[in-house]
């Protein structure tokens, strides 16, 4: 069964249910630690990526902070 989802704006189809973990390992994020998630307009707490489930609809953005500069 797979679900439809939106990532970063785009419709993205995975293959089952996964949690916010699975979902950057499946989608192969350069440096996960380094990354945000929103879930339906809510950011996720780092602690609770492998807790909370991706389910069909959801919108999910992916956000890098950089730093830097002078």
């Amino acid at each position: 069964m797979s679900i439809q989802v939106n990532i970063n704006g785009n419709k993205d189809t995975i293959t089952q249910e996964l949690t916010v973990a699975q979902l950057l390992t499946e989608k192969e994020v350069e440096s996960p630690e380094m990354v945000s998630v929103e879930l339906n307009g809510e950011f996720v707490e780092r602690k609770s990526f492998s807790d909370t489930v991706i389910k069909a609809g959801d919108e999910i953005e992916f956000l890098y902070f950089m730093g830097g500069g002078a």
